[in-house]
């Protein structure tokens, strides 16, 4: 997946930065081209350290071969094998160029020779965006079918307070992967989605927890979301955000996030249990904060199994997915988790290594179910969301006939 993202100079510019690394957490590779005011807020290095690639700036850029004297057509040929190009943050001046079909700098002429989808977030001053003209503008854009995703009301750079502020990245990105995502495969499918690590309580400010930072719950439940399906997230601790057109529901300990989910099981057609549960608890947790001592023991307790109650107390049809992390015996360990909680499918990693699972962009590992394994290669936790669904959607299928 080639997102062509597009930079425009205005104060926003620096935010771009941000949605790069939005959608480079979702699975996109990005490309990104600047006009050459937008140079004078964010150098291009900062980009094409984000990136990995080149940054296009200008029409006379020369190309990639090895012979200086020769140039591509660059401007046609950077969305020739891309998905979508997202113009964030896009000017005034910009949405009147394309609006007009201008074409005097390198971003404005790839937007009028691109075929694929295109998407703008614009960013200005609250006059400037709520003038007749630009709103002209914007409107002839989207009967183009130009998505425009708007701008937010709030503190502007300028002093003023209204509209005009660059949309969140997370909200531009799910606008981008609703577009590329056009097939809405789960759109009957309920999805309880639990993510995070919880947090058991040794005294008022301690506790016992782990590395899960959430993101391969919240990349689930992203990628669920693209695919029509409505998403109860339960987040424990997170280290990003959930998706705003989820129903979000935060909890602390294991024992919050079992009375939630059971609670809320009766309307979940698909179970995935994504969040890393403390196997332990502390028995008798401190009322007040425990001075510091030279050693401290603590009595522990074993944690109610979430995924076996879920298992027990799931409707007929619902379909139930655990995750086994796992330092060694990837495969064997998932194949006896699989079988001991009853589950359909675990998903089996390694979280042995520093450049996936717990805390990472990406993840790695073997979806096993009782009929057959397959195996999800190193990729983004967004990739291996869609591995996971594309499996839940085959088994939602089976279930109907």
């Amino acid at each position: 997946m080639k997102i062509v993202l597009g930079v425009c100079g205005g104060i926003a510019a620096y935010k771009a930065a941000e949605l790069l690394r939005e959608f480079q957490r979702r699975g996109a590779t990005v490309q990104v081209a600047m006009t050459a005011n937008a140079e004078r807020f964010v150098t291009p290095l900062t980009f094409a350290a984000l990136s990995g690639s080149q940054v296009m700036t200008s029409l006379w850029q020369p190309g990639s071969t090895d012979d200086e004297q020769s140039f591509d057509i660059e401007h046609i040929q950077v969305t020739q094998d891309a998905d979508v190009l997202v113009v964030a943050p896009v000017t005034a001046n910009m949405l009147a160029k394309m609006a007009h079909g201008f074409a005097d700098d390198f971003l404005s002429a790839t937007a009028l020779a691109a075929t694929i989808p295109i998407v703008v977030a614009p960013a200005m001053n609250r006059h400037m965006w709520e003038h007749p003209a630009t709103q002209a503008n914007v409107e002839t854009l989207r009967q183009r079918g130009i998505q425009v995703v708007a701008p937010e009301s709030g503190e502007l750079a300028c002093g003023m307070v209204g509209a005009g502020r660059l949309a969140e990245p997370n909200v531009i990105a799910d606008c981008v992967f609703a577009i590329l995502k056009p097939t809405k495969d789960l759109v009957d499918e309920t999805i309880l989605i639990t993510a995070g690590g919880t947090r058991e309580p040794i005294d008022p400010v301690r506790f016992i927890g782990n590395r899960s930072s959430g993101k391969m719950g919240v990349a689930l439940a992203e990628a669920a979301l693209d695919r029509g399906a409505k998403v109860i997230l339960v987040g424990a601790s997170m280290a990003v955000p959930a998706p705003q057109r989820c129903e979000l529901i935060r909890v602390i300990t294991g024992e919050e996030m079992e009375t939630v989910v059971l609670k809320r099981l009766p309307e979940a057609s698909v179970v995935i249990m994504a969040a890393a549960v403390s196997d332990y608890r502390v028995m008798h947790p401190a009322p007040e904060k425990l001075k510091k001592k030279d050693s401290l023991t603590l009595k522990l307790e074993a944690a109610r199994d979430i995924l076996c109650q879920v298992v027990e107390q799931r409707r007929e049809g619902t379909i139930v997915i655990g995750f086994a992390a796992e330092t060694e015996n990837l495969v064997e360990e998932g194949r006896r988790k699989l079988h001991a909680k009853g589950a359909d499918l675990i998903v089996a990693n390694d979280v042995s290594r520093t450049n996936s699972g717990f805390e990472a962009d990406v993840n790695e590992g073997v979806l096993i179910s009782h009929d057959a394994e397959e195996i999800v290669p190193h990729g983004s936790k967004r990739e291996m969301a869609d591995r996971i669904l594309d499996w839940t959607r085959l088994a939602a299928c089976a279930r109907k006939l």
